[in-house]
């Protein structure tokens, strides 16, 4: 049971407080927070159970607002940090971001929110569908009606009827004059390769998001072609566990909209499907780079929107870079960005320049490391793939639709 939650700015200012239960907790919980921040560092932001001298404290941090919640009981940790994602997930769908500036600007709404959300320090009604029949989403033509009427509430005056409903994530009536809908495997791949050139880690994190607008109560049936590959599932509450358990399908009767169905991870991949090559050398107080950027393995699809950013060294005093291939963007904080865009199909991309280092320094000690991004469209590089997409109780086929997209997460080339 979770008794206060406090949404903290980025310089540790309460924004929002939430007394849930009749035991008070007072703010100066949230002075200690922030001093154990400044003095442990980022380590301290990192950890999502910290023991306070009188409570626990549960932290998730989005986009600079650190989401806090205490409690003096025993209690699932999963629970409350789970609880703060959705919340923090809500407020940004509601709000089309998460920062400072907007949650001070709807107030209110936020407020209402966590209102509906949490129940006497147990989560409640954490649905966006549901919530957004109770609280409509904040919109030009609302703000100036508060401004006129003087009424801030975006409050519903009747009660949702899914609430009462065996499936809560799904408006009851629902109607449509086109019947359709729309599965992405959506995968990240992440990647560190040592400067030897051996993959250290690869895996791929994916998920699969749904976009449906189906009539009435639909039921679907989704089946993979190799689910043996999958680590780590993690579903949304529409789905149903024994289906799966027993044949790996996924049976459920989906949200309306647009909502994330299953996040899987894929573990100890082989191999990625491009390389960067650095080849760095100095003496004599300046630096030699040269950069190699090319396809190793192909996947089927063109390769979009690479990217090679990597930090100058904090002794190096100027850089002249040039590359055959794209541009070159040297920052005032000395970030080096190379967009190469689409993979050429006639040329290596390549990049090559000279460090000019500090007076006295020799020798290059500290080598950078290059953050690689790129995107594929229409492969999933795992190696899943959707077999049948089935459905139920509905008058007329639907349209459906299969996408995939994989982009680099996590992807580092050290030097």
């Amino acid at each position: 049971m979770l008794q206060c939650i406090f949404l903290l700015s980025d310089s540790g200012e309460v924004m929002l407080e939430k007394q849930l239960t009749g035991h008070w907790v007072d703010r100066a919980i949230c002075s200690w927070f922030w001093d154990q921040s400044i003095a442990q560092g980022d380590s301290f932001k990192h950890l999502p159970v910290i023991a306070s001298p009188t409570h626990y404290l549960f932290q998730v941090n989005r986009e600079g607002v650190t989401f806090l919640a205490c409690t003096q009981v025993e209690m699932p940790p999963l629970m409350a940090i789970e609880f703060l994602c959705r919340v923090a997930d809500v407020l940004s769908e509601y709000l089309g971001g998460l920062n400072e500036d907007l949650i001070k600007d709807n107030f209110v709404i936020a407020y209402e929110l966590l209102d509906e959300m949490i129940d006497n320090g147990f989560p409640l009604t954490t649905e966006p569908n549901i919530l957004r029949e109770m609280i409509a989403p904040p919109n030009i033509v609302s703000k100036v009606l508060s401004v006129v009427t003087g009424n801030t509430s975006n409050m519903s005056n009747t009660l949702p009827g899914a609430t009462g409903s065996c499936v809560p994530w799904r408006k009851t009536d629902l109607k449509h004059s086109s019947n359709e809908v729309y599965v992405d495997l959506v995968e990240e791949m992440d990647a560190t390769i040592n400067r030897d050139g051996v993959l250290v880690k690869c895996e791929i994190c994916g998920e699969v998001q749904v976009n449906s607008h189906l009539s009435g109560l639909p039921d679907l049936t989704l089946s993979f072609a190799n689910t043996s590959i999958l680590n780590d599932v993690r579903f949304h509450p529409c789905v149903r566990l024994r289906p799966w358990e027993s044949n790996q399908i996924l049976s459920f009767v989906p949200p309306d909209g647009q909502f994330k169905l299953m996040s899987y991870r894929i573990k100890k991949l082989k191999s990625t499907p491009i390389y960067v090559k650095p080849q760095i050398t100095s003496d004599s107080g300046t630096c030699r780079i040269s950069l190699l950027v090319g396809m190793r393995n192909d996947p089927g699809k063109t390769i979009d929107d690479i990217n090679v950013q990597f930090q100058l060294p904090p002794r190096v005093l100027s850089a002249d870079l040039t590359s055959n291939y794209g541009t070159v963007n040297i920052l005032s904080n000395k970030t080096c960005t190379w967009s190469i865009g689409r993979m050429p199909k006639d040329k290596t991309p390549s990049m090559t320049g000279t460090l000019v280092l500090e007076t006295g320094v020799e020798r290059l000690h500290v080598f950078p490391t290059f953050l690689v991004a790129f995107k594929i469209m229409g492969v999933a590089l795992s190696g899943l793939k959707i077999e049948k997409l089935d459905f139920k109780n509905l008058p007329t086929r639907p349209y459906k639709g299969f996408r995939a997209l994989t982009r680099a997460g996590q992807y580092e080339v050290r030097s």
